[in-house]
């Protein structure tokens, strides 16, 4: 991958992340910083496949319920299993805006979705709700007077108190019309030790997009205004998943998830 014009000095969360699920997005750096973050929390990658999959269920589940167009803010790094993949597999006219500020993301995307029909992807920081819903990739592809899937997939916890996230979700949820759905997963310090949480925000606040891990009802409080559907607000592998799933297992991966839709009135 060339570099160009691309920050290769600090390492990025969008392409560590894609490192953990074993992609070429990234950089030296960002590979050496992933590996010291491995051995700080060895459950990272296990993590990053389980967010990758709800994320699959999640829009396998909104298609199901007739959406057919997704808002997918943070995409990251393009990588197998994407959300037009996923959607056009069961709704072959869905469409879907990918929106991301990381430029290696973007130029990624772009790469990729080259002439695929449906599918845009936008520049833009997601903590700016009425930037991203005007933009031509956005608003020149999605109809927001018919249900929109929005999906927040593994994003907020890289948006600071300071931010509002809530005050954000509500920017996109304003904009949605009833019967849309909201997609989150979040990351919560649920078996985190003192020693690997003290770790974790060392190596991450080098990164351009440190994140704040949020306890479960402080994650609830971003879907204020949806009904969550079941299994509700649960540990990030528990969300309706395809085979069986050990408790324990699950709650190494420190996120939660749920998806939620916006109901009448």
């Amino acid at each position: 991958m060339a570099a160009g014009d691309f920050d290769i000095e600090s390492p990025n969360a969008a392409r560590m992340y894609d490192y953990y699920l074993g992609g070429n997005a990234n950089f030296a750096v960002d590979r050496e910083t992933a590996e010291r973050f491995l051995k700080v929390v060895p459950s990272a990658r296990q993590w990053a496949y389980a967010n990758r999959a709800f994320l699959g269920r999640a829009v396998r589940f909104m298609v199901a319920q007739g959406v057919d167009q997704f808002l997918d803010l943070g995409s990251g790094i393009p990588t197998v299993g994407n959300v037009h993949e996923i959607a056009q597999e069961a709704a072959p006219a869905a469409r879907v805006a990918y929106v991301d500020r990381e430029p290696v993301a973007v130029a990624h995307a772009e790469a990729l979705l080259d002439g695929t029909p449906r599918v845009s992807v936008t520049q833009a920081d997601i903590r700016d709700p009425e930037t991203v819903l005007s933009a031509p990739g956005v608003a020149g592809l999605l109809d927001f007077s018919r249900p929109v899937g929005v999906l927040a997939v593994a994003i907020l916890h890289f948006v600071a108190d300071e931010d509002d996230p809530a005050e954000i979700v509500r920017g996109y949820r304003s904009a949605c019309v009833p019967g849309s759905y909201l997609a989150l997963s979040h990351l919560s310090p649920i078996t985190f030790t003192d020693d690997q949480l003290r770790g974790a925000h060392a190596i991450y606040n080098r990164t351009s997009t440190p994140g704040t891990l949020r306890s479960r009802d402080r994650i609830a409080e971003l879907l204020t205004g949806y009904e969550l559907v079941d299994p509700g607000l649960v540990l990030l592998p528990e969300w309706r998943p395809d085979d069986p799933v050990d408790r324990e297992v699950a709650a190494r991966t420190n996120s939660y998830a749920a998806v939620g839709v916006l109901p009448a009135g």
